[in-house]
Parts: structure tokens; sequence; C-alpha cells
């Protein structure tokens, strides 16, 4: 499996100075709109996901499910992560792209897996 390109960006963004991570500080970059791009981990909880979700819609900052908390730390050189805040407009928009192209080749690949079997 080639490496995922979202998460070398996040990684490339953390390394650059314009990713944030941790729960509260998060929020504060999302009520201040310095977040441009929100991405929680899948295995987040349930409130968690949902208190993303309405204060993201709230600020009309875009938000993302994607990955696991540990490819998500992974990716940046840290533990598990289950929220990161892109603070920068340029790498926002690249990784939400990749993020994009990802969604639309992994439910081909899991179609056509289906189908086989």
């Amino acid at each position: 499996m080639k490496p995922n390109k979202a998460l070398s960006m996040l990684g490339m963004a953390m390394r650059a100075g314009k990713l944030i991570t941790g729960d509260e500080i998060v929020l504060k970059a999302v009520r201040g709109r310095k977040a441009h791009l929100v991405i929680i981990a899948q295995d987040a909880s349930d409130n968690t996901k949902k208190k993303f979700a309405d204060k993201c819609g709230t600020y009309g900052i875009q938000l993302a499910e994607a990955f696991h908390r540990e490819q998500l730390g992974k990716a940046i050189g840290k533990s598990e992560r289950v929220v990161l805040a892109v603070t920068d407009v340029q790498f926002g928009k690249m990784i939400s792209h990749h993020l994009s192209q990802n969604t639309e080749v992994d439910s081909i690949e899991q179609q056509t897996g289906e189908q086989g079997q």
C-alpha cells in the first residue's frame, strides 16, 4: 500500500509549524477562526465528534473525519492524536484535496473488493 498523501502533508504542516493538536487548543483556534481545517480521528468518541462538528459548523471551519488516532499521531511524529487543526490556508486546501481524493478511491476499492467476493 502506498503512503497516504494527506498524512504526508500533515507531517509537512507540523514541521512548518502550521498544525496544532489537542482538544482545548484546537477549540480555541476554531473560536478565533485561526483553524482552516480540523481533522478528527474516525475512532474518536461520539461526544468529541459532536463537539467539533458543532463548533466547526458554527464558525464555518471545514471539518474532516479521517484516519485513526494512531495514524494521525504517527504522521506528525507524536503519540496518538484525536484532533488536529491546520492553521495555514494553503496546507488546509492541499490536505483537504488529498482527503477527498482518498475517499473516492477508498470507496471504489471497497466496492470492487465486495464484488470480487
